[in-house]
């Protein structure tokens, strides 16, 4: 049985031989090149799993070798074998995909259980490309996934739950990609063909809430001219995700609660119930356990909501997916805007993977899209990340008063780079016309003017290529 293909690649005849001699009798299919040019050949005609790579080789590095991977083959994973002194070369390697390093001379009990758990990670990321053949590619897990043992762990609980039914909640901080994985589940779904009716809990007054989610009779109250279907009943069939449900008041958390247990509810002013067939999916930043105890969540309503949870590990836990997804960014980006910027340059990497992102991935995504605007090249600089501040030790608070304030400051600044993308791309899709791009964004024309002015932002901006 193959386990997973294996390519050697090594300057030395002794290790390549050594590899094969401990893999292939696990029942690996390995294959070997005696050096960088020879193993990349070999990739472009056979497909591998897994690669391991010497550090030091005379016509291309471990580093160049891995780079060059992870462009073209970005789901082939890769371990670095380095001799002594150059651990330090090999761990910095590990911000540009690298699995993991082994270092010389090693020994059967520290490649074998290596080579397993780097082609186990490979096996789950399968599955998430499985996945993405049958989700439409608007809500393609690649929009959010990375390489990290979290993220791995993500897509192989959405593919284990999506076909059940089974209320999911997804927790995490914010700009994890909370709905991106709601809709990852319904899509892969039996229901997908169905609707995905979305609840903000944090933007619909309370007051209408209940009016929102269960509809009501004609004149159930003054003003209600007609009967009006509510969020639940025009998701049935479907999916219904309610975003930051930690907001919703107690009283209708009780009655959202019944709904969850009887699958029917009665509309404001209606007589009869409503029996509907929907998949309830939560999203929440908040912890609903130390909510439950304070009064302000529902003990009861939190356990049938946390049926099966998913948590978002937030982007500085896992900094290894940091080039990935700046790469998928600038792809993104370069086919929206018409642009070719195709490489960030080492500095300018250090800079992404090196700075906290108290906004996760929605902040990473907004600063790239900003830095395709402004790079007029094809490689991203460094100067084209300029509000990226990265922190120095010097910077690192002493008190907690300090550290609520650096908080508080990474947060306004994560805000102030939104709006900037913000205006800015209203301005280029309205060529420089204020009135225009006002218009189009909904805001009065003072208002936007008067941001424009906050950030020192030229309507000439909209002309730069």
């Amino acid at each position: 049985m193959d386990k997973g293909r294996i390519l050697i690649i090594d300057d030395e005849e002794i290790v390549r031989a050594s590899c094969s001699r401990l893999l292939s009798p696990e029942g690996y299919s390995v294959k070997t090149a005696h050096n960088g040019k020879n193993g990349l050949t070999l990739l472009e005609s056979h497909a591998f799993d897994l690669v391991l790579t010497d550090l030091q080789m005379p016509d291309m590095n471990g580093i160049d070798v891995l780079r060059k991977i992870k462009e073209t083959w970005p789901d082939t994973e890769v371990i670095i074998m380095t001799g002594y002194g150059t651990v330090k070369t090999a761990v910095r390697a590990m911000k540009i995909g690298v699995f993991d390093y082994i270092e010389k001379p090693f020994t059967p009990g520290d490649l074998l259980p290596l080579v397993s758990k780097a082609l186990e990670r490979k096996k789950l990321s399968a599955e998430h490309i499985d996945l993405r053949e049958v989700i439409p590619s608007h809500y393609e897990l690649g929009n959010i996934v990375g390489i990290s043992q979290p993220m791995q762990k993500v897509f192989h609980l959405i593919a284990k739950v999506a076909n059940t039914g089974s209320t999911v909640l997804v927790t995490g901080e914010s700009g994890t990609g909370k709905e991106l994985i709601a809709k990852a589940i319904h899509y892969n779904s039996s229901r997908k063909e169905q609707p995905f009716v979305v609840v903000d809990c944090m933007t619909i007054p309370e007051p209408l809430i209940e009016s929102e989610l269960f509809g009501h009779a004609k004149g159930a109250f003054t003003g209600a001219i007609e009967k009006k279907k509510g969020l639940l009943e025009m998701a049935n069939g479907g999916t219904i995700f309610f975003d930051e449900i930690g907001n919703l008041v107690v009283s209708t958390q009780a009655k959202l609660l019944r709904v969850l247990q009887e699958r029917e509810f009665r509309p404001i002013g209606a007589r009869k119930h409503v029996h509907i067939d929907v998949r309830f999916i939560s999203a929440t930043n908040r912890d609903l356990r130390a909510m439950t105890k304070e009064g302000s969540f529902r003990e009861d309503f939190f356990y049938r909501l946390n049926i099966f949870p998913i948590h978002l590990t937030p982007l500085r836990e896992r900094k290894e997916d940091i080039p990935h997804l700046s790469y998928h960014f600038l792809q993104k980006y370069n086919r929206e805007l018409s642009r070719k910027v195709s490489h960030i340059s080492a500095d300018a990497m250090k800079m992404l993977v090196c700075h906290d992102w108290p906004g996760n991935i929605r902040q990473l995504e907004n600063i790239l899209q900003r830095s395709v605007i402004l790079c007029q090249g094809r490689t991203l600089r460094p100067e084209h990340l300029a509000s990226i501040e990265i922190s120095s030790q010097d910077d690192v608070p002493r008190t907690v008063v300090e550290l609520k304030e650096k908080k508080k400051n990474l947060r306004l600044k994560s805000v102030e780079e939104i709006e900037k993308t913000f205006l800015t791309e209203a301005l280029r899709r309205n060529r420089g016309n204020i009135s225009h791009a006002a218009s189009e964004v909904g805001m009065q024309r003072t208002n936007f003017h008067a941001l424009l002015k906050k950030y020192n932002i030229s309507k000439s901006i909209a002309r730069q290529p």
